[in-house]
């Protein structure tokens, strides 16, 4: 196991914060009370779990991750940076992205729609200007 500089674990009152072996954390985490990380996990900087969360064996987290509380997530999952975890993720090897974090091609496919979007609302008011004009 690995704890990277100014990370934060939490001691549980009730039960216990486990870490399992071949656990990598880098820098500047937080990880509330109750939290339990599974084998070979390896969790990015400044990311932040909220207390009584499973986290399963070989996920791999990004940077500035925010996960809340009373959550589980599968073995295998990969989460993008910058997500925000709101429900837990049961489908083993999922990707998501976003937040909150959705399906990676659900993400991706709504972010090519979101650049376009002042493409778009512009369109529509041409067209609805001429719909008044005539």
């Amino acid at each position: 196991m690995e704890i990277g500089a100014n990370t934060t674990i939490d001691r549980a009152t009730m039960g216990s914060t486990i870490l399992r072996k071949g656990v990598k954390i880098d820098n500047l985490i937080q990880i509330a009370h109750n939290v339990e990380i599974g084998e070979n996990t390896v969790i990015a900087a400044q990311t932040g779990i909220s207390g009584s969360t499973k986290i399963g064996r070989n996920c791999m987290i990004g940077g500035q991750v925010g996960i809340i509380g009373h959550l589980v997530i599968a073995d295998g999952v990969k989460i993008a940076a910058q997500s925000g975890i709101g429900k837990s993720i049961k489908e083993e090897n999922a990707i998501v992205e976003g937040s909150p974090a959705v399906n990676i091609r659900d993400f991706q496919r709504s972010y090519v729609h979101f650049r376009r979007l002042d493409k778009l609302v512009k369109r529509i008011d041409e067209i609805e200007r001429s719909q008044k004009n005539k």
